[in-house]
């Protein structure tokens, strides 16, 4: 037996059942990575804020503050924004981490103070 089907990678291509449920277990593994993507951008959003409020900093500096954190630790975005979320409420921050934010807070204070973005290399 084969079904026509409307797919993103496959469009109104004959299929058959085993095909389908490819299709399927392709949708749900898709799926999955969404839900998983959606929320690592709420923890980011809900740490930028974080950020905000520790450095008394705008949102667009608070996001270059996290980024710099990430990228001068080497450790996921996500995982920084968790750290952070955690050190937020009365927990610890990684040492490295904790340097690099007091650090990255101080830069983006005074490129917030001068109304632009920090200088690469800074």
């Amino acid at each position: 037996m084969a079904f026509f089907t409307l797919s993103r990678r496959r469009p109104l291509s004959l299929l058959s059942v085993t095909d389908l449920a490819a299709e399927n277990e392709w949708l749900h593994s898709e799926n999955r990575q969404l839900q998983r993507a959606l929320t690592s951008h709420a923890v980011i959003d809900q740490a930028i804020g974080a950020v905000m409020i520790l450095g008394r900093i705008p949102p667009a500096q608070a996001w270059g503050a996290l980024r710099d954190v990430s990228q001068r630790t080497n450790t996921k975005l996500r995982t920084v924004a968790e750290h952070i979320l955690d050190y937020a409420q009365g927990g610890t921050l990684p040492e490295a981490e904790r340097r690099e934010l007091g650090k990255a807070l101080a830069r983006h204070r005074r490129c917030a103070a001068r109304g632009g973005a920090p200088e690469p290399g800074q």
